[in-house]
Formats: structure tokens, C-alpha cells, sequence
């Protein structure tokens, strides 16, 4: 693939650090970027994320989705020859779901109290 067809992107992190750029052909898809996000995510960050299901990307205000391409994701209007786009990312751990099992069986059954007169 020729050179000038490869699109430099870096990723924007929460404390406005960034990862990149790196080059990648069009046709990369967003699971990919968020794949090389894991591998390269400093580790002396509080958040670190441990799978790719862990983060999400957006460009220009859309949450990219994991099977789409770099190519259908940039937007024409954002693009500047030479120039690198940045996509921001959020990071949302997933939570075990033996927590999640045992907050709903520790909560409080809603019973009626009414007293009727």
C-alpha cells in the first residue's frame, strides 16, 4: 500500500497524554486500533485497561463501533493533508458479575407499609 494512503491517528487519553501516532491503512478495523491501545497503554497510569471490550474509542463525537473500518469511521471534514487525527479515549472497566449477582440478592425486598383508616 503506498505510503500516502496510510492515516496517522493518536489516541488521546482521560489525562490528556496520548498514544501514538501510528499509521494505519483505511481498511483497519476500529477492534484493531483498540487491540494496539491495550499493548501500548502505559502502565504507570490509575486506570489501565485488561481487554478490549475495556475501551471506547470516538471520533468527532461518535463512539466508534468494533467492526467498522478507519476508512468509513474519519470524517471528510476533519481531514488536513499530512496532518494526524486524534480520537479520544474513555476507558470503562467492565465489573465482575459475581458483584453484580450479589448486590441484587443483598437488596431490600419492597414490601407495602400502607395503613389503610
Amino acid at each position: 500500500m503506498p505510503e500516502e494512503d496510510l492515516l496517522e491517528l493518536k489516541f488521546r487519553l482521560y489525562d490528556g497524554s496520548d498514544i501514538g501516532p501510528f499509521r494505519y491503512a483505511p481498511s483497519s478495523t476500529v477492534a484493531m486500533l483498540k487491540e494496539r491501545i491495550v499493548t501500548e497503554w502505559p502502565r504507570d497510569k490509575k486506570i489501565i485497561p485488561k481487554a478490549v471490550s475495556d475501551i471506547k474509542l470516538i471520533s468527532a463525537g461518535k463512539i466508534l463501533e468494533n467492526s467498522r473500518t478507519v476508512g468509513q469511521t474519519r470524517t471528510p471534514f476533519g481531514d488536513v493533508p499530512g496532518g494526524s487525527i486524534t480520537m479520544h479515549v474513555v476507558v470503562q472497566p467492565s465489573l465482575p458479575k459475581a458483584k453484580t449477582e450479589r448486590k441484587v440478592e443483598e437488596s431490600p425486598k419492597s414490601r407495602c407499609l400502607c395503613t389503610i383508616l
